[in-house]
């Protein structure tokens, strides 16, 4: 890993954890969060609805992994090797057991299901921090764009903007608070950081399953 990529990677764990502590101390930030709660922006902008409730699909785990995977299955069989499924699959398994973890942990409420004004909303049996839809869009289309050659240039920056636009639009339509989504980033750029730290792990396992298929097909 490059100083660059380290020191990228320490200040967005800083980050993440600055926006944990935040909501976890009930500082500013959850006063930030509220405010844009009572604001109610799909009220006081509804023309932006529908294309938004349209739009946020792109971030939601299934319809994202299926359009990505059907993608890097084409990919893989021209190039003839495993590397781009096993990526996206590491990358993927990796955001789900870290941000899983922490939703289990904080059990915070959403917008919609806040009960009390100012409060942070913790330890209530909810789901939404970090925000897994922010997170998702954010590793998916990351993925692709750090598995792109000719366009990883062109790739980095729509993906950074669908990432963005993802999490800005859960704010949008209230399902998430704004420290849900800084920490949906925070947690999803973190994976993307760390893949060339996983790349062994994937050459391992992709000579393992060459080797695998190998013996099934010898001749008897």
């Amino acid at each position: 890993m490059s100083r660059r990529r380290a020191a990228l990677l320490a200040v967005t764990l800083a980050g993440y954890l600055l926006v944990l502590a935040g909501v976890l101390l009930n500082t500013a930030l959850v006063d930030l969060d509220w405010s844009v709660r009572l604001l109610r922006p799909y009220e006081r902008w509804p023309r932006l609805e529908p294309l938004l409730d349209t739009w946020v699909v792109a971030g939601q785990r299934g319809p994202s992994a299926i359009a990505a995977f059907a993608w890097l299955g084409w990919r893989a069989r021209r190039l003839g090797r495993l590397r781009p499924l096993l990526v996206m699959a590491i990358a993927l398994l990796l955001l789900n057991v870290t941000v899983g973890a922490v939703k289990i942990v904080t059990g915070r409420l959403g917008p919609h299901y806040a009960q009390y004004v100012g409060s942070p909303e913790l330890f209530s049996g909810g789901t939404i921090f970090p925000s897994g839809h922010t997170a998702n869009a954010v590793v998916t289309w990351g993925v692709l764009a750090y598995l792109a050659v000719r366009w990883r240039r062109t790739g980095a920056l729509i993906a950074a903007a669908t990432a963005c636009s993802i999490g800005l639009t859960t704010v949008y339509l209230g399902t998430h608070w704004v420290t849900d989504v800084l920490a949906g980033w925070a947690a999803g750029l973190l994976v993307l950081l760390s893949l060339p730290l996983l790349e062994p792990l994937v050459a391992t396992a992709e000579q393992r399953l060459r080797r695998r298929f190998a013996r099934r097909h010898l001749p008897c």
